[in-house]
């Protein structure tokens, strides 16, 4: 990740596409730029010069091309808004993109819920934490908000709770309900567990998917779509956003799903390599899952291709 100002940015965007890199990411603020870019390892340090020598910074960033959603029970100043907060922006610096959630029954042991459209929700990212509170048999009685739901799940909480292992992909204990900035340097080490430990879990993720590849990495069919003129012009924060095994693109479905799925990848329509769906959110947003190759061709055998 690049992080500095504008001045000279061009010189950057050169020698990413010199040494065949791509750019995940790109935000502008007044005149600080934030790039996230994928590049050969060998070509780190040349890259690192460049950045230098413009006046920015450069770090790895584990989570780049991941979108993860930090959700508590509510966001309501009884339940912990700062904790939540500061993990979602810790996973930031990461390189990931973030988004805070909150449960629309989320308060109370005994009334906590989630509902079916918000796991549905919650499962178009990558992955999700969820922050419950300071009283273990509270955190142990909602372990059902994060049950069926599909996506790595990182369950963090006050105490350390049992019996509910089976429920996510990891605990991580000693975040409890407070109402200051997380600053005190113990403080900052378990922010950083929290988003090493995401890592740790993510990394799972990404292994199970170079045993049966994409047939198309996210980040080639973002650069397909970043001249198509409603995504160009769209004034979200980030139009398009890279997942793991996909994108989400900020533009309305019902408008643009026949351009979506004719889109030519690689000889071959979209629609036919990707499962294209409207968010669960509202029709904004488009969810793109790009298919494994091996479906791809068990698709084709089906349909006698």
């Amino acid at each position: 990740m690049y992080d500095g100002g504008v001045y000279r940015s061009e010189e950057l965007f050169e020698i990413i596409e010199d040494v065949g890199g791509v750019v995940l990411q790109k935000n502008r603020s007044s005149q600080m730029l934030t790039v996230i870019m994928s590049i050969p390892e060998e070509d780190k340090e040349a890259v690192s010069r460049v950045c230098v020598d413009i006046g920015g910074v450069v770090k790895d960033v584990p989570l780049a091309g991941t979108e993860i959603a930090v959700v508590g029970p509510t966001l309501g100043r009884h339940h912990m808004p700062h904790p939540i907060c500061d993990i979602a922006e810790e996973l930031r610096r990461y390189g990931s993109i973030t988004v805070v959630m909150g449960m629309a029954r989320g308060r109370g042991k005994a009334t906590a819920q989630i509902s079916r459209t918000e796991r549905e929700i919650v499962d178009e990212y990558d992955a999700a934490i969820f922050v419950m509170g300071n009283f273990k048999s509270c955190v142990e009685a909602k372990a059902d908000l994060v049950r069926d739901i599909h996506v790595p799940v990182v369950l963090v909480t006050g105490p350390q709770p049992e019996g509910i292992d089976d429920c996510c992909e990891a605990i991580v204990s000693g975040v409890g309900r407070k109402a200051s900035r997380m600053r005190t340097p113990p403080e900052r080490a378990k922010l950083e567990e929290i988003a090493d430990t995401l890592e740790a879990v993510l990394r799972d993720k990404k292994r199970s998917l170079e045993e049966d590849p994409l047939f198309v990495h996210p980040s080639e069919v973002k650069q397909i779509l970043e001249n198509y003129e409603p995504i160009d012009m769209c004034l979200r924060p980030a139009p398009m956003v890279l997942h793991l095994d996909g994108l989400r693109i900020k533009i309305p479905y019902s408008e643009h799903r026949e351009y979506l799925e004719n889109v030519m990848v690689y000889g071959r329509r979209l629609g036919e390599v990707a499962d294209i769906s409207p968010s669960k959110i509202d029709d904004s947003s488009v969810i793109v899952r790009i298919k494994t190759r091996s479906q791809v061709r068990d698709e084709d055998l089906k349909a006698g291709r």
